[in-house]
């Protein structure tokens, strides 16, 4: 439900700036001329974030409020989605015009591989914080390893979401097909809820720290479920891409016993390769310009860098946010 009415909120503020004579409601394209980072006409742009109760949307809405509050004649509304795949998916249609993904799944974008069949026109903004590979069991279910999900109730996550992605390619690097557990692909507040109430036995979630809702069940029920370690089949990982690496989720996080070992990823901001490069290049600048304010909305924007920031590879990083990037110092 909140996704439709992030969606029909778009819709609906596009079409009332579009009757006020001469303003333009939607971001234009790119024309080839130069990158001034100046937005002559008011402009509006969809950000896809993802589950209401992850860290994409809580970085998102801050994003857009970030974005208003700029006064670079930008004006931003995000949306609750089900993320990464649908978010690109939803980009290339031109539903939205920014979007969050994982890195491994923006890879498979731009080579036209995994969930995509054809390579997808996006570009990167830039790198921003890592999403960590959140697994999480209830103890009574008896699973020790991800080859012990065989046959239990697991979720995966949303539908055509990043998480849904690690999640079948853990499975399948532990020696499982998807058909080997019972799947239940839901959002994070479905999840979160099945694992309180014992209707599902683990849970996969890639998202930044903390997430809030993996902090949602850790403090309700932190007695009846523990978090695996899932990095023994980090090799197999790698083998479907390099960008999986080995990560702690720090035991201050989420208060536990001990650090967690565990697959970490990138994320990148997507926009679609024919963006306006000046509203690329004001998107940018607020992106690096207003990280303090973004912090504040959730902790994983401090890992937001400008040292980072152009590491978006296979993704080409759009020409309005390199104009950006370089006027900011980042590295090259």
């Amino acid at each position: 439900m909140r996704r439709i009415v992030g969606i029909a909120l778009v819709s609906t503020l596009a079409a009332a700036t579009a009757a006020c004579g001469g303003r333009q409601d939607t971001a234009a394209t790119d024309t080839g001329g130069a990158v001034t980072c100046e937005v002559a006409q008011a402009t509006r742009v969809g950000i896809a974030t993802g589950n209401a109760t992850g860290v994409y949307f809580a970085l998102g809405n801050a994003f857009a409020e970030q974005v208003n509050a700029a006064g670079e004649n930008v004006q931003a509304t995000a949306a609750e989605t089900g993320a990464s795949v649908q978010n690109i998916q939803q980009l290339a249609a031109g539903t939205y015009d920014v979007a969050f993904s994982l890195a491994d799944t923006a890879a498979d974008a731009a080579n036209g591989t995994g969930s995509f069949t054809e390579k997808q026109p996006v570009q990167a903004l830039a790198r921003i914080h890592t999403n960590y590979t959140q697994v999480i069991v209830r103890k009574d279910a008896g699973i020790t390893d991800v080859a012990g999900m065989k046959g239990k109730r697991v979720s995966t996550g949303s539908p055509k979401s990043g998480t849904e992605v690690i999640a079948n390619r853990v499975l399948k690097a532990a020696g499982l097909a998807e058909t080997d557990v019972q799947a239940q692909k839901l959002d994070l507040t479905k999840t979160v809820d099945g694992m309180k109430e014992g209707t599902i036995d683990a849970l996969f979630f890639s998202g930044g720290l903390p997430t809030p809702g993996i902090t949602d069940l850790l403090t309700t029920s932190g007695d009846k479920v523990e978090f695996l370690d899932i990095t023994p089949v980090l090799p197999e990982m790698q083998k479907i891409n390099e960008v999986y690496q080995e990560g702690v989720i720090p035991a201050a996080t989420y208060k536990t016993p001990a650090d967690v070992k565990t697959i970490v990823v990138p994320n990148v901001l997507l926009v679609r390769e024919n963006l306006d490069p000046n509203v690329a290049c004001v998107l940018t600048k607020t992106l690096f310009e207003r990280k303090a304010t973004l912090e504040q909305a959730n902790a994983a924007a401090k890992e937001i860098s400008l040292d980072t920031a152009r590491k978006t590879s296979p993704v080409v990083v759009h020409r309005g946010a390199a104009k950006a990037l370089d006027d900011l110092g980042a590295p090259k």
